[in-house]
């Protein structure tokens, strides 16, 4: 990667900088979806900021999450001379008017307001890149594997790289108290891959929370995608961003889109929790509830000098 500008180096852009925020809605399927634009004058790059899975809003909060990672992104980039879109998902927190009821989704209706915000973005630059935050990683690469118009690239943060079945009963067996659920744990993944739905009064109590019945339908369809499937239709530029104390999301799972995406470029915080804050020892959800927590040092740098090194025309 070209060298990345200080932290003070950005600051310093923010203050000389006239920053344009407000909300901007587009439509949805029965009603407006929502976002949060940070315009840039001159800005060469926006991006396209895609939620976590469950209950995250724009900002990175939600009944059990108050990070504010996505703002701080937002305001952090913007500090770099990019602009940006942060979203909240379909029929929830300011699009909940968009359908009805927020379990009815699957991926690829994400995918398709993915595509939509792109086209938004474009009027903040020329070259929009999806930024994707855990799962919604994977909604950008499934995006991308039909690129709307100015879409240059993608950014995948704490990503996965493997089926997020696979991946539920990984992130299980690692709980060490978990041994008694496991062999339930993986019955419930594997009847969910198969299409299969689940009473979860047969479950144990401590995976009822994980399956409930409204929920089932949306973890057949995410457990149907590969992500290094799907990072494989994407040959365009992308940024791969792991987090060295992650404990969602591993190692195992970058080298697997970066197998994947030979074109990427990879950046680790070897300090950084899933939610791109450095680590509290002892603490491990310290930085999942504390929305003051600053992100990683190393991270606004370093995208702002990987999109620095891309070409503002859309590729």
């Amino acid at each position: 990667m070209s060298r990345f500008p200080t932290l003070a180096g950005l600051a310093a852009l923010m203050a000389g900088t006239a920053l344009q925020a407000g909300d901007v809605t587009i439509p949805g399927p029965q009603g407006p979806l929502s976002a949060t634009a940070i315009a840039v004058p001159g800005a060469s790059h926006a991006v396209v900021l895609i939620p976590g899975s469950g209950p995250t809003d724009r900002d990175g909060n939600g009944p059990l999450l108050q990070s504010n990672i996505y703002r701080m992104l937002a305001e952090g980039l913007a500090a770099a001379g990019i602009a940006s879109l942060r979203v909240d998902k379909r029929g929830m927190f300011a699009s909940a008017r968009a359908i009805p009821d927020p379990n009815a989704v699957t991926l690829a209706a994400y995918a398709e307001d993915a595509r939509a915000w792109v086209g938004q973005a474009r009027a903040l630059a020329p070259c929009v890149w999806l930024m994707g935050h855990s799962e919604g990683g994977l909604v950008a690469l499934l995006a991308a594997n039909d690129p709307p118009p100015g879409l240059c690239g993608l950014i995948l943060l704490s990503t996965p790289g493997r089926p997020l079945g696979q991946l539920m009963v990984e992130q299980m067996a690692a709980n060490p108290f978990a041994g008694l659920l496991m062999a339930d744990m993986k019955s419930v993944v594997a009847s969910l891959s198969r299409g299969e739905t689940r009473d979860p009064a047969t479950l144990p109590p401590g995976l009822q929370p994980l399956f409930p019945a409204a929920v089932q339908p949306y973890l057949i369809d995410l457990f149907s995608y590969d992500p290094a499937t799907l990072a494989a239709g994407w040959p365009g530029p992308a940024l791969i961003v792991q987090a060295g104390k992650d404990i969602q999301v591993t190692a195992a799972d970058a080298d697997r889109l970066a197998a994947a995406l030979p074109q990427a470029q990879r950046l680790t915080l070897p300090a950084a929790t899933h939610m791109l804050k450095p680590d509290r020892p002892g603490l491990p959800l310290a930085t999942y509830s504390d929305p003051t927590a600053p992100l990683d040092p190393g991270l606004i740098p370093a995208l702002a000098g990987f999109l620095a090194a891309h070409s503002p025309v859309a590729e």
